[in-house]
């Protein structure tokens, strides 16, 4: 058995296992390799086939995009579930736990279930070094082959082609939107960026392209690949129809669908292309229409556009490029709030603070910037220094961490005001605590 849930980090190594407890082993994991990240499939492929991985006894959806991922995963995962089959999901990064980041049957599993799986690949690596993520994209698909799953749903941790978790050969795969963000890994135009994500792509495999308008490159690829492209406006459709919506794709033809749990009407693109997705692989996964009905109802999915409601509304969203920013204005436009809107804001080094800036700052009336405690986390002084460029005007108050920013700025709010939680990851995961809100759940 996996497990049920998130447990304690009690001793479990016996042997030769390094480590006694989950939180050693992650804390080891992240000074293994010379890099935090290092692109390339041929160290974690040299690995995965010791452990036997590379040929899996379940089917395999592969997510890749810039925004978005997540809320495919999810609706994945509930409706494949909701017809009946054992699923597991491969997601990252994490909010309060790194087991969220692997779940059988919509459960995460256990820290000794992750001990165990991590031994198991220290073992099998010998002397090759892995990064961070390569090591816990190894132990995910160690533990789906020992669950019995009927299909694995795998998000890309970045690009796609060079992504530990390419080394498997997908039934489908899905790329979502795509934005600037992680240049320096995947190019610096859209065109580069998607030829990239087009690499979870495979040679008579279902590929779908969820934008309605994908540059030119990735549609390329599909073809390029021989691939059975499902593509935005050209290979499926879908409509807004008063409080539902209908979707079109081939002979398959669905009206009068319930609106997916999440919030943004940008869900229904996600949405969409889940199902042209499904619809692709109705040979072997199959799914009736009660499925994705139930499914699109029940999706959860903590830290996107996540609504806490109260005297002062909180709004939780893991935003970090210009891109995702743009959706949660759209969101804040729509739903303006009585009083005032702050934002507490914390970023990485590497994301365009100003960008986001620009965006957002016609709909903030007061800032309040944070200091990611991170490897890669920007300065708060940086951050407003970013903000300032991008021609924010008011107050941009400074803390030292989440935790002082989200107090301050609580004291500052009135009822009838919003606090927007945004910029990370990280961000969101430091404020979930200090409100009590569990990690499944979401706002609508």
């Amino acid at each position: 058995m996996i497990g049920r849930g998130h447990s304690s980090p009690a001793g479990i190594a016996t042997g030769q296992d390094r480590f006694h407890s989950l939180s050693e082993w992650l804390a080891w994991q992240e000074g293994l390799h010379v890099r935090e990240i290092d692109l390339g499939l041929e160290r974690v492929r040299e690995v995965a086939s010791r452990l036997d991985l590379l040929s899996p006894d379940y089917h395999v959806i592969t997510v890749a995009g810039t925004n978005g991922k997540g809320s495919c995963v999810e609706m994945l995962q509930a409706i494949l579930s909701a017809a009946g089959y054992r699923v597991g999901s491969y997601t990252s990064p994490h909010l309060l736990h790194y087991n969220e980041r692997i779940r059988v049957g919509g459960e995460m599993v256990t820290d000794e279930a992750l001990c165990r799986a991590f031994a198991e690949v220290d073992r099998a690596r010998g002397e090759t070094s892995l990064t961070y993520f390569e090591f816990g994209t190894l132990a995910a698909l160690y533990l789906f082959r020992q669950a019995g799953l009927d299909a694995a749903v795998l998000e890309v941790g970045l690009g796609g082609r060079l992504d530990a978790v390419n080394l498997l050969d997908a039934e489908a795969a899905l790329v979502t939107s795509i934005d600037l963000d992680h240049v320096e890994w995947l190019g610096e135009s859209r065109e580069e960026i998607a030829r990239e994500k087009a690499g979870i792509f495979r040679p008579g495999a279902v590929a779908v392209c969820a934008e309605a308008d994908p540059p030119r490159t990735l549609l390329e690829e599909a073809q390029r690949l021989r691939t059975r492209r499902l593509a935005n406006r050209l290979d499926y459709h879908y409509r807004e129809a008063g409080r539902r919506w209908d979707f079109e794709c081939g002979e398959q033809r669905l009206q009068g669908l319930p609106r997916p749990a999440l919030e943004g009407s940008f869900q229904l693109q996600n949405a969409a292309a889940v199902l042209a997705l499904l619809t692709g692989l109705r040979e072997v996964l199959p799914v009736a229409r009660e499925a994705i009905e139930q499914g699109l109802r029940e999706v959860r999915l903590a830290g996107r556009i996540q609504r806490v409601p109260g005297p002062v509304e909180l709004i939780l969203d893991v935003a970090h490029n210009p891109q995702a920013a743009s959706v949660l204005a759209s969101q804040l436009r729509e739903r303006p709030a009585r009083g005032r809107t702050w934002c507490l804001l914390g970023m990485l080094r590497d994301k365009d603070c100003a960008g986001v800036g620009q965006i957002l700052g016609p709909l903030v009336d007061g800032w309040h910037v944070c200091t990611l405690q991170a490897t890669r986390g920007a300065a708060a002084p940086l951050l407003a220094d970013s903000l300032r460029v991008a021609g924010v005007e008011g107050e941009i108050a400074v803390h030292e961490s989440v935790e002082q920013g989200y107090r301050a700025v609580l004291s500052r709010a009135r009822p009838g005001d919003r606090v927007v939680v945004m910029g990370s990851f990280l961000t969101v995961g430091a404020v979930l605590p200090l409100i009590s809100v569990p990690v499944g759940a979401a706002g609508r």
